[in-house]
């Protein structure tokens, strides 16, 4: 069997290692592999031999200008796209498995013309909402729904994919309802339940949809002892953590400097991810870090941790919550979009969508549960890869 991955990144970032995880699994039970990428030409060297590059930074580049200008992100590169058709010809795999599509780097109305005649099976997975939007990759936090009849008007016209003049939202949606409809073998995958409900309400509901939440390394996020208690003069202090890549506006990065003022001195709130600026007008109260040293000292947090706290407003299954959870450390989150789904176990708590003094007295309760619960199960990445492998056999089959 031939698998070949489409997404922005290979090998860096969660979709990245989630392709190269899915690669690696593959070639170890005799199939084959490959990564046709298109954004960042550093690859980890153990992962170069899946990539293909999609274009070049240039091309990557003027699609991303021209976006900004004219609000058609998805629908430049069409020499870089064709180029890469013509590879995939002559690659002939047996199955294309979509990942992130947006990016700067494809053309998709070209992408899907191919797919539509190619008659072989289709798997996307969807890790956003952009392929049934007129512009946006979530709609949460702006609380728009449009996307449910007939996007129009953005109100996120200026959010990734940002556009600084026009707002071609109702075109969007126009063109990709057309585009990524009538893909004859095409079979969608949502890592939560929350957005395989929204597929089902979108233009793409004609699809069916596999529910396969992301898995992580297990061997690495585990239980760890740390002396990270000492290095930092924590006491018996209870630690509550928060991990970003990034502390968007969505990400509520104030809900988090208000829990260290309303917890009292018992408490430490440590915050990971921030960016300098973020870092230097946090409060005294607060410790805070761009980023750990390496995985091994991220780990080390959250074991340290009494509980992480997510307050996203928006966000699919995000992998943080399972990672603090394999250490030991129970989740507090709102019920946004999927990052609720890993509390089914029990090993935490979900409150309701932006209710910060809900979320200040689940913390209050969390922090009490940590080593009375039972561990809870999360999913490993040869269990998330053989639920892939499944589903290529039944599409094959």
């Amino acid at each position: 069997m031939k698998v070949l991955f489409v997404n922005s990144v290979c090998g860096t970032g969660s979709t990245g290692r989630i392709c190269t995880d899915l690669a690696s699994a593959l070639e170890k039970q005799g199939n084959e592999a490959r990564i046709g990428y298109g954004r960042d030409s550093f690859v980890p060297e153990q992962f170069r031999k899946y990539g293909i590059r999609i274009g070049s930074d240039i091309d990557v580049k003027v699609h991303g200008i021209i976006s900004r200008l004219y609000d058609n992100h998805g629908f430049c590169s069409t020499a870089a796209t064709s180029r890469f058709i013509d590879w995939i010809k002559k690659y002939d795999p047996d199955i294309i498995h979509l990942h992130n599509i947006h990016g700067y780097y494809l053309n998709v109305e070209t992408l899907f013309d191919f797919l539509k005649i190619w008659e072989k099976p289709v798997i996307w997975t969807l890790h956003d909402a952009w392929p049934f939007t007129g512009h946006c990759v979530y709609f949460d936090y702006s609380g728009c729904y449009k996307w449910k009849t007939h996007c129009e008007h953005c109100p996120q016209k200026k959010t990734y994919p940002a556009s600084f003049f026009l707002d071609r939202s109702r075109e969007n949606f126009d063109k990709k309802r057309k585009i990524f409809s009538g893909v004859k073998k095409m079979h969608l995958v949502t890592p939560s339940a929350w957005l395989a409900s929204c597929v089902e309400e979108s233009f793409l509901a004609d699809y069916k949809v596999t529910v396969i939440n992301n898995g992580i390394d297990t061997d690495v996020f585990k239980p760890k002892e740390s002396s990270l208690r000492e290095t930092h003069d924590l006491g018996n202090k209870k630690v509550i953590l928060g991990v970003s890549l990034g502390w968007a506006p969505h990400k509520h990065l104030d809900y988090m400097v208000r829990l260290a003022g309303d917890l009292g001195t018992e408490y430490q709130v440590v915050l990971i991810g921030l960016s300098e600026d973020q870092k230097n007008n946090l409060p005294s109260s607060v410790i805070g870090f761009e980023k750990t040293r390496d995985v091994d000292e991220l780990v080390e947090w959250y074991s340290t941790a009494n509980v992480y706290v997510n307050p996203t407003m928006e966000d699919n299954y995000p992998t943080v919550n399972l990672e603090a959870q394999a250490c030991g450390t129970p989740v507090v989150t709102f019920t946004s979009g999927g990052s609720a789904e890993c509390i089914k176990e029990g090993y935490g708590l979900a409150v309701e969508r932006g209710d910060y003094s809900k979320l200040l007295e689940a913390v209050k309760r969390a922090c009490e549960l940590k080593g009375r619960l039972s561990f809870p199960h999360i999913m490993g990445k040869s269990e998330f890869a053989r639920s892939y492998l499944q589903l290529y056999k039944a599409v094959l089959e």
